[in-house]
């Protein structure tokens, strides 16, 4: 574990960051990474992330969210994404927009666009993918204590032509 993470979830796991991070960490994240050109992503430094661009669920209108996401091996490119929050009560809205367009979703990627689709993960495969994202990010565990709903995980696949 690269030094001062153990720091960082602690700090992540606070109510205090669930107040001030949903405002500070994503601006941050589109400034620098619209400034290099989609070459930089600072919470990234922390945890892997991406750029996702989906059309707006009642409006239509594109939203872009910077999201942490966990890559997973494979044959084809995929991610896992959870709605966490940062353990506030609501859903993010970039979940009901995933789950109004599951197909109009487009994640940047080290740089590059890639069309994805959009599963919201039930059941036994959720608990398998919460398992994992347990052991990514502890701080989850956290997030999920302070809610009462549960927190959403989808799975994003490539869906080529990019």
């Amino acid at each position: 574990m690269a030094p001062g993470v153990r720091l960082i979830q602690k700090v992540s796991s606070t109510r205090a960051f669930a107040r001030i991070a949903p405002h500070v960490v994503p601006a941050m994240d589109r400034t620098v990474h619209r400034l290099t050109r989609g070459k930089v992503l600072l919470s990234s430094r922390m945890l892997p992330g991406l750029i996702l661009t989906v059309p707006g669920a009642r409006s239509g209108q594109l939203r872009t969210t910077p999201l942490a996401c966990m890559p997973e091996a494979g044959a084809e490119q995929s991610w896992i994404l959870v709605g966490s929050n940062f353990g506030r009560t609501g859903h993010p809205a970039w979940t009901a927009n995933l789950l109004a367009g599951p197909d109009k979703a487009v994640v940047n990627w080290q740089g590059r666009d890639i069309p994805v689709h959009a599963t919201l993960l039930e059941g036994a495969e959720r608990e398998e993918v919460w398992r994992a994202a347990l052991k990514f990010w502890p701080p989850y565990a956290t997030y999920q204590e302070r809610v009462d709903r549960e927190i959403r995980l989808f799975r994003l696949r490539g869906r080529g032509g990019s």
